[in-house]
């Protein structure tokens, strides 16, 4: 059974779809103000294991991530470029695209882009006014925290130790600050605006979201998920704006991620720390072992990015990568061995058990190089059989459906011709025909294989 740590209740859970079978999730997607750093993968990162790891056991995932495209801070840096917010936004919107992808991270089945729902939000915002919840001030229109008993349930705090009597105009504020906080914001000079039936202005920050999952995936879904610092004040100003609109409850189980820091400091831009992918890329990292790296500590731990930590686990990599090298290119006997299918059996097992425990990852990553290492014992051996070694192939790739970790597997870029040309060389080597086989090899060559003749058989790479 799938357990998860619920931020809203403060302990782990069994999950539970509200239907079964399938799950409906939302995770915070980026505000495109600037190009996303490691910080901001490590969330995307965790999110993907989880929807990966949802799908790899059977559910139907609708996943919607939102892409914040109007908020003070992309208002702010339109202004200081001198362009209109569209054609800011739009060129991180196009790298957020591209690092997911050289991430292997998988797509949402939405990207819902704030400024392409205002009118969603206003829906929301004029039925808080109708309900008693919203009320108009100075042209803009606040939540009203003191109505919505529940408030401080997520983030846990103490309503009657905040300031009292405030109203937060600003997106992002500190706890001790927290009152009521803006639905709508009056039309200001030099920034962006619509006119609608509640009067021109712009969103807060938080209808947003509200407006958004409730659109996509019902008024109550499965899953929402964040970083630590989403949960005060945003998730907390989602629940109370979705619940006191809805009347229903909002989100079942909330998930969260710990912060991310760089060789045990803070990461800031004024520390020169805050890495992007193609700050990283430009040093010649493999992407595929920063998503090692950002996936291998639990989510809900701290994670102390080093290039140290980076070098360990593109190591990590490489030992999945030359296990593959070695069962696909040694030469193997016929006969089978029974114990690779029991093997195989135990490791899912354990591999599934982390993840069944709140994601644990540690626990699956165990046992996937606790199989490599038995395995390489009976190789060395000569334990394994050709059908052993195809179906640890098969079965390393069906566990990185989950992770992720690895680049496309070889036999995809293989054409049967190719294969024929392969097995036609080395038969002819055996048979000591060196002409033929040289001209095969050469041929093979010239379309991008290298063969490599070694004492167990014949081996391939590609170039």
């Amino acid at each position: 059974m799938i357990k998860f740590f619920n931020t809203l209740s403060g302990k782990i859970e069994p999950f539970k779809p509200l239907i079964p079978g399938e799950v409906k999730l939302y995770t915070c997607g980026p505000t495109v103000y600037d190009f996303a750093h490691i910080g901001n993968f490590r969330a995307y990162i965790f999110e993907d294991l989880l929807k990966r790891f949802l799908v790899f056991m059977g559910y139907k995932v609708t996943h919607v991530m939102n892409i914040t495209d109007v908020d003070d801070k992309t208002i702010k840096g339109s202004k200081t470029e001198g362009v209109i917010l569209k054609e800011y936004t739009k060129k991180y919107i196009d790298a957020f695209f591209k690092d997911i992808k050289i991430l292997n991270i998988y797509k949402a089945d939405y990207y819902p882009r704030a400024t392409e729902h205002i009118q969603d939000m206003v829906k929301i915002i004029k039925g808080l006014l109708d309900k008693g919840y919203a009320y108009r001030k100075d042209g803009s229109i606040y939540f009203r925290i003191s109505r919505f008993l529940n408030y401080g349930h997520l983030s846990k705090i103490n309503l009657q130790e905040l300031k009292p009597g405030e109203r937060i105009e600003s997106d992002e504020y500190e706890k001790e600050s927290a009152q009521d906080f803006a639905l709508w914001k009056n039309k200001k000079e030099g920034e962006p605006f619509w006119e609608t039936d509640i009067g021109p202005g712009r969103p807060g920050w938080h209808i947003e979201c509200s407006a958004m999952s409730a659109k996509y995936l019902g008024q109550t879904f499965d899953i929402h998920c964040g970083g630590v610092d989403n949960i005060f004040p945003h998730h907390e100003n989602e629940i109370a704006q979705s619940e006191a609109f809805s009347g229903k409850k909002f989100v079942i189980y909330w998930l969260h991620c710990r912060h991310l820091i760089v060789d045990s400091e803070k990461m800031s831009k004024s520390k020169g720390n805050q890495y992007t992918l193609i700050d990283l890329l430009k040093k010649n990292i493999d992407p595929l072992a920063l998503r090692f790296l950002l996936l291998a500590t639990h989510y809900r731990k701290m994670l102390n990015f080093s290039f140290k930590a980076l070098n360990q686990a593109q190591a990590s990599i490489q030992r999945i990568k030359d296990f593959l090298f070695e069962l696909e290119n040694r030469g193997f006997r016929k006969e089978e061995n029974k114990d690779i299918h029991i093997l195989m059996k135990k490791t899912k097992k354990k591999f599934i058990k982390g993840l069944n425990a709140d994601l644990n990852i540690s626990v699956s990553l165990t046992a996937l190089f606790e199989m490599i290492k038995k395995v390489n014992i009976l190789i060395a051996r000569e334990k394994i059989g050709k059908k052993d070694a195809q179906r640890l192939i098969s079965f390393i790739y069906s566990l990185d459906n989950v992770l992720a970790i690895l680049p496309p597997r070889k036999e995809e870029f293989l054409s049967p011709e190719i294969r024929e040309k392969i097995e036609a060389r080395e038969k002819a080597r055996q048979e000591k025909n060196f002409e033929l086989s040289d001209k095969i090899r050469d041929e093979l060559l010239k379309k991008g294989i290298i063969l490599e003749d070694t004492k167990e058989g014949v081996r391939w790479k590609i170039l």
